[in-house]
């Protein structure tokens, strides 16, 4: 998929990972769209990054979903790519599992991503082409203690992901799913459940910047893999 000229909508892109996403591809030529609940914050970023359209939008409403689709299409008349990267941790064990807390993560990580596919696929169809890059978590590929309800939603998306692949193939809509490892963001501080505790500095333990990521998402955008994941 070619990120020149493209509309790109980045869902959660007012910090971390997403931000870090929407300026590289608005550096590569994207119309960026750029979604995320913090309406101060998200205007801040609209004037920081060239070529960007601000559409607050709370993921866990299905009105905004629709809102953010219908307004990205109208402003621009196309969506060539959708990066489904809003998402939230929760740090629990199996035992201790708060499941509001699990319900309320599972909305964000999971639901969330099959509603604004669901509104982005009808529009793709049209055109003959599209893009759907959903952001999982390399702890969908491992077993962690305390992770299980967050790597359980990941482990969900990637089964959601990779089969859409697979519908939506004749439609000329390619469905890819990203891994990131630990990621220098305030991801865990702002997750649900128990504290994170940092594995900054510990001996073998690596943390990406979220600007690599970035860079490594644009590259899977380009190359159009199933999946890619941080090496």
């Amino acid at each position: 998929m070619q990120i020149k000229d493209s509309v790109i909508v980045v869902t959660g892109a007012s910090e971390g990972i997403g931000l870090a996403t929407a300026k590289v591809l608005s550096e590569k030529g994207a119309k960026v769209v750029l979604a995320a609940r913090s309406v101060e914050t998200l205007k801040k970023v609209e004037e920081e990054i060239p070529n960007s359209f601000a559409i607050p939008t709370d993921m866990r409403e299905p009105s905004d979903i629709t809102v953010l689709i219908d307004t990205a299409k109208k402003k621009f008349g196309r969506i060539d790519v959708l990066i489904n990267n809003a998402g939230q941790g929760l740090r629990s064990s199996v035992e201790k599992l708060n499941i509001d807390d699990y319900k309320n993560v599972m909305e964000l990580n999971v639901f969330a991503v099959v509603r604004t596919m669901q509104a982005v696929i009808p529009i793709m169809r049209e055109q003959g082409k599209g893009m759907i890059l959903n952001v999982s978590s390399m702890v969908s590929k491992n077993y962690f203690p305390d992770l299980a309800g967050y790597s359980s939603t990941k482990y969900a998306l990637n089964a959601i992901s990779l089969t859409a692949r697979e519908e939506l193939a004749p439609d000329g809509i390619v469905v890819s799913v990203f891994h990131p490892k630990m990621t220098a963001t305030e991801f865990g501080q702002n997750a649900l459940g128990e504290k994170y505790v940092s594995s900054a500095g510990r001996p073998g333990m690596t943390v990406d910047s979220a600007e690599d990521v970035a860079r490594k998402i644009a590259e899977q955008i380009e190359t159009e893999a199933p999946e890619a994941m941080m090496t």
